[in-house]
């Protein structure tokens, strides 16, 4: 099971030399997907306990499509581990508003980490 956000990067989210974005704008992201992933899969939003993994690989720059992705990658009682992956799909070329679609997806930033669905919430309970 997984879900996918796509989104516009916008300029006013870049605040380093270069039109960098931040890191936690990859995270921020996740949560959203990861959101989402769990009231797809337990009808509840869950709590996420922690990351045990983050792997920042490309920079994001404002002016790019990205989109995070969140996959279910195993199921416990309660919890939940979730592998993540945000990719740039668009990039902009300069300043004046061009862009390319690229033909093959950067992948920026990986993760995994921990949601918890809490006991009083999970479907199907005997």
């Amino acid at each position: 099971m997984k879900v996918v956000h796509q989104r516009y990067v916008a300029y006013s989210d870049a605040h380093y030399a270069g039109n960098l974005v931040d890191g936690a704008y990859s995270l921020k992201l996740f949560g959203d997907a990861g959101t989402h992933l769990a009231i797809i899969g337990d009808g509840h939003e869950s709590l996420f306990a922690g990351y045990s993994s983050v792997e920042f690989l490309a920079p994001i720059r404002g002016g790019d499509v990205i989109e995070a992705e969140a996959r279910l990658a195993s199921k416990g009682n309660r919890s939940r581990t979730v592998e993540f992956e945000l990719r740039i799909i668009c990039r902009s070329l300069d300043e004046t508003g061009r862009a390319e679609v690229l033909a093959e997806p950067i992948i920026a930033t990986r993760a995994r980490g921990t949601g918890v669905v809490p006991a009083d919430a999970i479907r199907n309970r005997s």
